[in-house]
């Protein structure tokens, strides 16, 4: 009996051990060596990728972000500021998402197929939108100039790069709204074009949230 209380005590103080050894390693010293390579190596990553203007964190080159003007009475959907530019649309995961301007409750597609009349007509009326707020005096965009990703949300609806093409026909809406020169804006477009990912991964791309901060510090330079 006593060779049978002892063993047991012995397994239990081994069990105890291993479990204190286990936590310290996998709990503290693991984390603590990755937190510590994350932040040594990969600092802007581990911290959010985060964005900064005028000495603040102002968003996430990973997360888009809206640029919307204040809901007026009696409205449901606000109205782009057309003087910035505009990203992907993000219809999110659908009506009863809080996704669908940019929040980060949820985030996802809208799971609707090609042939959804719903998707077809959030299209059509998605392309009417950005003919008509991009069309300024001297300068027309045609139903044929409007890439996809100007009607469309991305998988996640987060998305917070556009094509160069949705950029460049913006343009000239955003240098007359802010009194600025087409050549001067088109400028910061080519400037802040990303190019595929080791050359040949992905598409070339333009971050909105850094186009948008390079616009507002050329406007209070003009």
């Amino acid at each position: 009996m006593n060779n049978s209380v002892s063993s047991t005590l012995r397994l239990l103080g081994a069990g105890l051990r291993a479990l204190l050894v286990l936590t310290l390693v996998t709990g503290v010293i693991y984390p603590l060596v990755v937190t510590g390579v994350a932040q040594a190596l990969f600092h802007g990553k581990a911290n959010g990728s985060e964005i900064k203007a005028d000495g603040k964190v102002v968003g996430s080159s990973l997360i888009g972000q809206s640029y919307n003007l204040p809901l007026k009475k009696g409205q449901q959907t606000p109205d782009p500021d057309l003087k910035w530019f505009q990203g992907r649309p993000a219809n999110g995961l659908g009506a009863n998402s809080v996704n669908t301007q940019y929040k980060l409750i949820l985030s996802g597609a809208t799971n609707l197929s090609a042939d959804s009349k719903v998707l077809i007509q959030q299209v059509k009326d998605a392309k009417a939108a950005v003919i008509k707020d991009n069309s300024v005096p001297g300068y027309m965009v045609t139903a044929s100039e409007v890439p996809a990703d100007a009607v469309t949300s991305s998988g996640s609806g987060l998305d917070p790069n556009i094509s160069p093409a949705y950029a460049e026909i913006q343009v000239h809406r955003v240098a007359e709204k802010n009194g600025l020169s087409v050549a001067a804006v088109e400028k910061q477009v080519k400037d802040h074009t990303e190019g595929r990912t080791l050359g040949f991964i992905g598409e070339p791309r333009v971050n909105v949230l850094e186009l948008n901060i390079a616009l507002k510090d050329l406007v209070a330079k003009h």
